[in-house]
């Protein structure tokens, strides 16, 4: 049995699921230990009564602090909240001033409810329906959507290098997974899409992101469940 690590982590990155892996992302950025209980939501036991009480939600992920008296927080850009607040001091995934602070947050709630929402039922509608023929439309809705928000962050990152505060935060982080599922998956084999060509400011963030060594870590861990998964989809 593994040792019992200061936090423990239910959604297994090595998953599709990208919110898990977000989360362990800025884990490892910030160098912090942690178990992991694998939750399989291919198997729904996201909704298990056993799961349910650590997060009544029934989704992934959700994260316990065992040396903050087992304190539970679910919903993922919470938990990346969370985490730098308590484990962060030094803002290196963080900022200190007061409107970078609330710049921070916004970029949260846009990718919580505009970015992740809008991939996850591209790709459902792509990849996950039993008649995917029939919902042309919907896939078509989805991808104009994902190609509507990269545009948002091309347009910023445009002016700037990134989200806010002048270098990479928990901001920047909070998006990667996403937008790795909708280059490989959501959009793929859609006409005339370049992504270098269309959203030159977003595919050099993009870029520099993966190019962290936490990000490419687990990302290259979901790449090689997705082979064992989906083979060449």
């Amino acid at each position: 049995m593994s040792q019992k690590k200061p936090l423990t982590l239910y959604g297994q990155p090595e998953s599709l699921a990208p919110n898990p892996i977000k989360v362990a992302i800025v884990l490892e950025e910030l160098g912090l230990e942690y178990n992991v209980v694998p939750t399989d939501i291919r198997k729904d036991e996201q909704k298990s009564a056993e799961y349910l009480e650590t997060n009544p939600n029934g989704r992934t992920p959700a994260l316990v602090d065992h040396s903050n008296g087992d304190f539970t927080i679910w919903e993922s850009d919470a938990i990346l909240l969370y985490l730098v607040e308590r484990y962060d001091p030094e803002h290196k995934l963080s900022v200190a001033e007061g409107n970078d602070k609330f710049t921070l947050i916004q970029w949260l709630f846009f990718q919580a409810s505009g970015q992740g929402p809008y991939f996850g039922q591209g790709f459902w509608f792509k990849y996950l329906d039993p008649d995917p023929e029939k919902q042309t439309s919907a896939i078509d809705r989805y991808q104009k959507e994902v190609l509507r928000v990269f545009g948002v962050l091309d347009g910023v990152l445009s002016k700037q290098e990134w989200l806010v505060g002048g270098k990479p935060t928990i901001a920047d982080l909070s998006f990667i997974t996403w937008n790795t599922a909708a280059l490989n998956f959501v959009l793929k084999g859609l006409q005339g899409f370049d992504v270098e060509k269309q959203f030159p400011s977003f595919y050099r963030w993009h870029k520099q992101l993966c190019a962290r060594p936490a990000v490419s870590k687990m990302l290259a861990i979901q790449a090689e469940s997705v082979k064992v998964i989906w083979g060449d989809a």
